[in-house]
């Protein structure tokens, strides 16, 4: 009899599903006989992936979602829940900056739109979850921080307060749901070759010998390595982990 995948009979929802990161998880949970609801914001990359999973004999579905939509964000949840008949655990990925511009001169409305994409849009994605999770017996959810969530990276001050946020709010919703069986952790992602990355690297170029040369290994992260870390916690074999912020980070944060 051949081993089941990690993942096996687990419907997980992604956010931030059309690239980089996200996409990579979709792959990789779907490999490891998940079955998947695909989030973002752009139909065309998300349908395009449902189809590479399924031509690999996998099962996706996708949701064209913004995340700072609750209602869209409770649409994702529920359609979980209506086209695979639970949702067992979230990864919730999406996320947006901009770099290069200082504090004094940074508008309100770039700084709303780091913080609504990336500290509400995993608020609005976890209270859509977890009230789906209460109602069949608990769950896992993993949301994306940075190690701009534990240091100041150079990133802009509105991406790392927003981080810092997502493992406040991931370490409370952990403290508050332990008894419902939901666990929450976040990930301190070190950099990672994404669509975002080489958007913020073209825009400053001088970051990039900073946010490699500051790691132990020195180099970017493959999305995928990103991935394999949330496939574990989203797993039974993170049982016991909880409210912990887990370093992916090719050893940033150990120095």
């Amino acid at each position: 009899m051949s081993a089941r995948g990690l993942l096996h009979g687990k419907t997980i929802l992604i956010t931030g599903a059309s690239s980089g990161i996200g996409a990579a998880a979709a792959q990789l949970f779907a490999q490891e006989e998940a079955r998947v609801v695909l989030t973002a914001r752009r139909e065309d990359r998300l349908l395009e992936l449902v189809d590479k999973i399924g031509a690999a004999g996998g099962r996706a579905t996708a949701v064209v979602a913004d995340v700072t939509r609750a209602e869209d964000m409770r649409t994702a949840a529920r359609t979980a829940l209506e086209t695979f008949g639970s949702l067992d655990a979230a990864f919730n990925n999406a996320g947006w900056t901009s770099t290069g511009t200082p504090m004094h001169l940074m508008g309100d409305d770039e700084y709303d739109r780091i913080m609504d994409v990336n500290a509400r849009g995993v608020w609005n994605a976890m209270r859509a979850q977890i009230a789906v999770m209460l109602e069949h017996g608990g769950g896992s959810i993993v949301n994306t921080s940075s190690v701009a969530g534990v240091r100041a990276t150079g990133a802009s001050a509105p991406y790392i307060a927003a981080k810092h946020a997502v493992i406040g709010l991931s370490r409370a919703a952990a403290d508050e749901y332990a008894k419902q069986n939901i666990r929450v952790n976040a990930l301190v992602v070190g950099s990672t070759r994404t669509e975002l990355m080489d958007e913020v690297l073209s825009n400053t170029p001088s970051l990039f010998k900073p946010f490699t040369e500051r790691a132990v290994q020195q180099r970017l992260a493959d999305p995928v390595e990103i991935a394999q870390t949330a496939a574990w916690l989203c797993s039974d074999r993170a049982s016991f982990t909880t409210g912990a912020a887990i370093p992916a980070d090719g050893g940033w944060t150990a120095r």
